[in-house]
């Protein structure tokens, strides 16, 4: 449905462990052959949501590690610390202990806590000792249209705020025109100034155009050394959806077959609904596999989706349904 493969060279088998990807020289000829059917695409991901057949402790199950999937989020206009705090505490306790008890599972966690850069230091503070990361959206987010020197600048100091991990937003300018080597050349600088922080490039897919142009802008993104490959901002007018989801991880799954290396994939925005989570954790195990259904490679970009998995575990315990007001963030 997808041709990501690189046309010439022997595949790397995949190393032993996850170590971080360290990148690789820009392959315009590897860049240049991604295709995608998209005719292909939308019937495969069309019958993701009818494949979904999880039913009773199984659902709870995997809803339950859905919560740990989370990037739980907040970036609005109006964030105060008293916010941030509040939805740290969610974050260390996502889901209430008499429903975890119930279903006999152990104490869970969110993924991360994403915020704009102000509300580092109060989410670190917050976070501590709970090996929760902090995540910062970074590089002029969300247009990603300020002074290139400033991105830079804004990366190092959400790192030096104690951000783990910097969600970055990539040129879509160079995409539309088709200018890999300048896309190549700023995210691989932007991973230069993340040092030890975790990159996630957002490439704002909505505005990309086509889905070969997202099938390309992951692959330069995974080249320039990203971490993650992350669907959008959640500020776009079209956010992750199925289609998009479905070229990004065979691009990440072409990438790992040549260079040995994996990357993580984050859907971020519109995800709202437990039966949403389970239809994108679906199509990772089915296209990547178990080791794709863990933090260090798979995140949800979220806030109200951790309240209806509350809310359906809840169900899955006590036979009915709660008032969604009664599973706030925070």
């Amino acid at each position: 449905m997808t041709a990501h493969e690189k046309p010439t060279g022997t595949a790397v088998l995949p190393q032993p462990g996850h170590a971080r990807n360290p990148g690789m020289p820009l392959d315009l000829d590897w860049v240049a052959s991604a295709r995608a059917n998209s005719s292909a695409i939308a019937r495969r991901a069309a019958q993701m949501p009818a494949r979904r057949s999880l039913k009773g402790v199984h659902q709870a199950a995997w809803l339950a590690r859905a919560v740990t999937l989370i990037d739980l989020t907040t970036l609005s206009g109006d964030d105060t610390p008293g916010r941030v705090r509040r939805l740290c505490a969610k974050a260390r306790q996502p889901v209430r202990a008499d429903l975890l008890e119930a279903l006999g599972l152990p104490a869970i966690t969110t993924g991360a806590v994403c915020v704009y850069h102000e509300m580092i230091a109060p989410a670190v503070e917050a976070l501590k000792g709970s090996g929760i990361p902090v995540a910062a959206v970074s590089t002029g987010f969300p247009a990603g249209l300020s002074p290139f020197a400033l991105r830079l600048k804004e990366i190092e100091a959400s790192v030096a705020a104690g951000a783990e991990e910097i969600d970055i937003v990539i040129s879509r300018r160079h995409v539309l025109t088709g200018n890999w080597q300048a896309l190549y050349d700023e995210t691989r600088a932007m991973r230069a100034a993340c040092g030890a922080a975790h990159m996630k490039a957002i490439l704002a897919t909505g505005e990309l155009g086509t889905l070969q142009n997202v099938a390309r802008a992951s692959l330069v993104a995974m080249m320039a050394g990203a971490d993650f490959i992350k669907t959008s901002t959640g500020k776009e007018s079209v956010n992750a959806t199925l289609p998009v989801s479905l070229v990004m991880v065979r691009a990440i799954r072409a990438y790992r077959g040549t260079t040995g290396h994996k990357v993580g994939y984050k859907p971020a925005g519109g995800i709202s609904k437990a039966k949403d989570a389970l239809t994108y954790m679906a199509l990772m195990k089915e296209e990547l596999g178990d080791d794709w259904l863990r933090p260090d490679l798979f995140r949800f970009g979220a806030s109200s989706l951790l309240g209806d998995i509350e809310r359906q575990l809840e169900h899955h315990v006590t036979g009915a349904y709660s008032a969604s007001w009664r599973h706030a963030l925070g």
